[in-house]
């Protein structure tokens, strides 16, 4: 068909992470740049804006290249759901460059489908565990940080936590302050504290004196 198309799809799972080996692929089997879909998100489902512009332009016959099974998604459900909406319901087809099993130009008879069928449904099953035990990981990592004390997140600002030069500039200024020489915003300001952040050091500080 001589206005077939060929489209790439991409996928990182955040934007720290760089896309560049997937888009050499895509470049290196010759498919133009902007017909290759890059989307900086989860897999976990498949509401993903590129992933979106690429199911909107496919027709009948075109083909879609995808560097592995997890690039499309994580989760087995959705993955075979969109896999036969792109191959049944509107023809086109898609090849999986690190499983050549995945060619739907190759396997147009039944044995070739039941077979491609079958690789589909334990490679998508793979992803999700994968996918599940990322998640348990990083749950047991949290848990195991927080029983040990650790905060997660932002560290918490409290008089220990402060600066050498914040120090010096709140035992140089405490006594102005209290006797209202200076005043709260201006104390604020030395010590580059927000509001809330200051009261509680001023009366962490008090509680030493």
């Amino acid at each position: 068909m001589t206005n077939t198309k060929t489209f790439g799809y991409v996928r990182v799972s955040d934007k720290g992470q760089n896309t560049d080996r997937q888009i050499v692929a895509m470049q290196e089997l010759g498919i133009n740049e902007r017909d290759i879909f890059i989307d900086k998100a989860s897999g976990k489902d498949f509401d993903r804006p590129q992933y979106q512009a690429l199911k909107a332009q496919l027709r009948k016959g075109d083909l879609v290249y995808i560097a592995s099974l997890d690039r499309l998604g994580r989760n087995s459900k959705e993955i075979k759901k969109e896999w036969e909406e792109i191959t049944t319901d509107v023809g086109a087809d898609i090849v999986v460059l690190d499983m050549p099993l995945l060619d739907t130009r190759q396997y147009k008879d039944t044995l070739g489908t039941f077979v491609s069928d079958l690789v589909l449904q334990v490679l998508s099953f793979m992803a999700q565990s994968e996918r599940e035990k990322t998640l348990a990981r990083q749950a047991e990592g949290i848990a195991v940080a927080k029983a040990k004390g650790k905060h997660l997140g932002r560290p918490q600002l409290n008089l220990n936590t402060l600066t050498k030069q914040q120090r010096t500039d709140l035992e140089a200024n405490y006594q102005a302050w209290e006797s209202k020489e200076l005043t709260g915003v201006q104390f604020m300001r030395i010590l580059g504290l927000k509001k809330n952040s200051f009261y509680k050091i001023i009366k962490e500080y008090e509680e030493q004196l």
